[in-house]
């Protein structure tokens, strides 16, 4: 693998991971880092499951992001559902959820720390 395809799989991770984290509802407070792995993993599960499952050709084109961030989305859903606390989503009080511009800002804020959180 040249330095280029490794250039290319850690920006498609982190674009497939941060569209994940926004449309998946909660908060997973990761860095950027992090971000990348759960993207470049969510397209390595998803291109599996699509290939298994499905049948489609994962490797290039819009299937290749759909099944990335498909996959980061089950990544996420299996870690929240294996670390879940019972406690709110971090909004105002445990019972009360964080709104959707909370959620965002929160991701952001995540991104935006850097490697060293």
């Amino acid at each position: 693998m040249s330095i280029g395809q490794m250039l290319g799989w850690a920006v498609f991770g982190l674009v497939a991971g941060a569209l994940a984290r926004l449309l998946h509802p909660g908060r997973d407070p990761m860095n950027w880092v992090w971000t990348m792995v759960l993207g470049i993993l969510g397209a390595v599960v998803g291109g599996w499951i699509g290939t298994q499952a499905f049948g489609v050709n994962a490797n290039s084109g819009l299937m290749s992001w759909v099944l990335a961030v498909g996959g980061a989305i089950v990544l996420l859903v299996l870690y929240n559902m294996l670390t879940a606390r019972g406690a709110g989503a971090g909004g105002t009080s445990p019972t009360t959820p964080a709104t959707n511009d909370e959620y965002k800002q929160a991701v952001f804020d995540d991104l935006s720390r850097g490697p060293n959180g």
